[in-house]
């Protein structure tokens, strides 16, 4: 099993952080990487005019190798909303058609739908929380029912409020058997379990670098399929057509657009600084592989669940969640101020839907869990006494 990679980062022994699904920790590397670049930035007169470009495509083909594209097939922007408008713009359900979204989805694959509705005529279709906590079937389930033409499905393929997991392998299929689109924000999901575009064919699979593959904040990554390349982008960049040169002229020597995903990349993407550190946090996920990475996380929600299920947490079935990320619910209402005082023991996760969200990572080790668990129980005991 992949050892602990705590020695690569910057996290004092005492601190128990299992908050990787919010912003993980820089590994050291990485924030290098970033320093060194805003270095460059200090003297601009000495940055070599290709440096830019070269530190894009290493990013984009980081990205690529992570989900088993094509750098072609990568667009560099800058957040998962960003991805989906740009899926927003070419997908464009035609009226009287219907988007399949998921109940308290996050925002980024939801919102955007929401928004055209009402002019495009077609209607965001929710589908509610299981009963029995299986989203796979609800969302097949609600595939399969007669009703409007189904355009789109865009959803997450990990519910980030508590990590509850969704067979990609069984909705891919099920979608396009239906003639739908399929959108993933894999945000929770690249770098931890296999999600290979050859495979699984989205139509757009778009996560950032600020959580799960340890990169900075403001950088993202969308796969756009072949197919849907001959769109028109978000945004009108001059790198984003095949001829426009700053350094000669003619100036706008040919303005087709360029082929590939790359002319779907953001304004300004030229940020070497945010994206060597995104690139640095890529392939450290790429070095250990996803597999490896998965099975560390497991052992530790493991040991998680049963250290806090002896402390009487109620806890999710483990074959409906993802391995990485374990939540804890709360049948009368979390404790008031029980999050703050995690925190005062050094503990960290995230409250999220009224749940507890605990997401560990590689830098974390049996020690870890085994100190959150403890202070799990005593702020636990400390709620039940002030009641």
């Amino acid at each position: 099993m992949l050892a602990s990679q705590r020695q690569l980062f910057d996290i004092p022994r005492e601190v128990a952080y299992f908050n990787a699904a919010a912003w993980s920790p820089l590994p050291l590397a990485v924030q290098a990487a970033g320093q060194a670049g805003a270095a460059r930035k200090t003297h601009p007169w000495e940055i070599d005019p290709a440096l830019p470009g070269r530190v894009i495509e290493r990013a984009r083909a980081a990205a690529a190798a992570l989900i088993g594209a094509a750098a072609d097939d990568i667009a560099v922007i800058p957040s998962v909303s960003y991805g989906v408008a740009i899926a927003g713009k070419i997908l464009a359900p035609p009226r009287g058609s219907r988007v399949l979204v998921f109940e308290d989805d996050h925002t980024s694959p939801v919102l955007e739908w929401l928004a055209r509705a009402p002019a495009q005529g077609f209607t965001v279709e929710t589908v509610q929380r299981p009963a029995d906590g299986d989203w796979t079937a609800a969302m097949e389930e609600a595939i399969a029912r007669p009703a409007a033409p189904l355009a789109v499905v865009s959803i997450s393929n990990i519910h980030w409020s508590d990590g509850a997991l969704l067979d990609m392998e069984r909705i891919a299929p099920a979608a396009r058997a239906k003639g739908a689109a399929l959108l993933i924000d894999a945000t929770h999901g690249v770098g931890m379990i296999n999600l290979d575009v050859k495979r699984l064919d989205p139509d757009f699979l778009i996560f950032p670098t600020y959580k799960w593959v340890l990169g900075p904040y403001g950088r993202a990554f969308a796969y756009i399929a072949p197919r849907h390349q001959d769109g028109v982008p978000l945004e009108q960049t001059g790198f984003g057509r095949k001829a426009v040169h700053a350094e000669r002229g003619p100036y706008m020597a040919d303005l087709s657009y360029a082929p590939t995903a790359r002319r779907f990349d953001m304004g300004e993407r030229d940020h070497f600084v945010g994206l060597e550190m995104a690139a640095v946090g890529l392939e450290l996920m790429a070095s250990w592989g996803h597999r490896a990475v998965g099975e560390r996380c497991a052992m530790l929600t493991a040991r998680l669940e049963e250290g806090l299920a002896g402390a009487g947490a109620a806890l999710p079935a483990r074959a409906l969640r993802a391995p990485h990320i374990l939540s804890v619910s709360f049948p009368r209402g979390m404790p008031a101020g029980f999050i703050e005082a995690l925190a005062a023991e050094k503990a960290f996760a995230a409250p999220r839907v009224g749940r507890l969200r605990i997401s560990p990572h590689v830098y974390n080790d049996e020690e870890d869990v085994d100190r959150f668990v403890a202070a799990y129980a005593r702020c636990m005991r400390r709620t039940s006494l002030a009641a």
